[in-house]
């Protein structure tokens, strides 16, 4: 029941001035989806389950190009390089939009000047997860307690260095004045499968990838990022409850256009995705992946952009992390 609140509420926030679904011009040229990650993950997931609503709300063909690599920053680039014609728009992620910006030194995309934002699609909740084998503490508390009398002595795994697992760890080490060891591998796969193992007994991940080991006992959920507490894990704590607020932001994906776009084509697309995330089957194909409807105004999710960079380049500032 919090969870279907939760997700009225979001939607609600967005969605209030829209008082019946809006008219659109059909536009017979396709609408490109610029996806920055390879097929199957959760950014091609968000962006597939928007395909064929969007296509019938705005009655215009949608097709997804995925154009993978450099941590997103492929695609990305294409999209800033793209007319502005309101027909190329891409999956932004707080990995293209946040993190990115504020690790590499060099980036072929300004991820403010070259965007309009368009709106938010999604939240995913992220969570802190130890292995209870290998780091038997019972709660936030006792891990925190546990880190400060051995220092150094406990590691993290992520999927990588200036990945979303890795800002997220170095954001908690920060807030709670903890130390531990990094230990990046390449991909969140062999991440999780050496935490379940036992060679790394802490990981900050996303909630869905981590919840069916939190289900069988392979995994114990400390904290998650959320507003409130989730239903799948009502026993676990919001870092907010805990007096960590600040780490209580979960990770989201978006849409952005070239900057040229225009803004009535903007607000076209922001008002057909509002209307395309409040039909039953495609909230109900996002929540099996552990990704939760939220919407957003333009001026918000650019807004949120900002705000997101400014906050990574402290974690990577405190982290000294900078990449080429």
């Amino acid at each position: 029941m919090q969870r279907r609140s939760l997700l009225a509420s979001l939607a609600a926030a967005t969605l209030s001035s829209t008082l019946a679904p809006p008219a659109f011009a059909q536009e017979k040229r396709a609408l490109r989806l610029v996806v920055p990650f390879p097929p199957g993950g959760a950014t091609d997931i968000t962006a597939r389950a928007l395909q064929e609503p969007l296509q019938r709300i705005l009655g215009q063909p949608v097709v997804i190009d995925n154009r993978a690599g450099a941590g997103g920053s492929i695609g990305m680039a294409e999209v800033a390089r793209a007319a502005g014609d309101g027909l190329t728009l891409g999956v932004a992620t707080l990995s293209t939009h946040g993190v990115n910006p504020a690790v590499f030194s060099k980036l072929p995309y300004q991820p403010v000047a070259d965007f309009a934002g368009v709106t938010e699609i999604v939240k995913a909740p992220g969570v802190i997860v130890v292995n209870p084998k290998e780091l038997p503490v019972e709660n936030f508390a006792a891990l925190v307690k546990y880190l400060k009398a051995n220092p150094g002595k406990v590691s993290y795994a992520t999927p990588g260095t200036g990945t979303i697992g890795h800002m997220w760890g170095e954001l908690f080490k920060s807030s709670t004045g903890t130390s531990m060891v990094h230990i990046p591998y390449r991909g969140a796969g062999p991440a999780l499968n050496d935490v379940l193992g036992g060679q790394v007994s802490v990981y900050f991940d996303q909630v869905a990838s981590s919840l069916p080991y939190v289900k069988t006992g392979k995994l114990k959920a400390l904290a998650v990022s959320w507003p409130e507490r989730l239903d799948v894990l009502p026993d676990v704590p919001t870092y907010a409850e805990l007096g960590y607020a600040n780490n209580n932001e979960p990770s989201w994906f978006g849409l952005v256009a070239p900057a040229a776009t225009p803004a009535t084509s903007v607000l076209r697309i922001q008002q057909a995705v509002a209307q395309a995330i409040k039909e039953p089957a495609v909230r109900e194909r996002l929540a099996g992946q552990g990704l939760y409807p939220s919407g957003s105004t333009p001026a918000e999710f650019s807004q949120q952009i900002v705000k997101e960079i400014e906050k990574m380049k402290k974690v990577a500032a405190y982290a000294k992390i900078q990449l080429e």
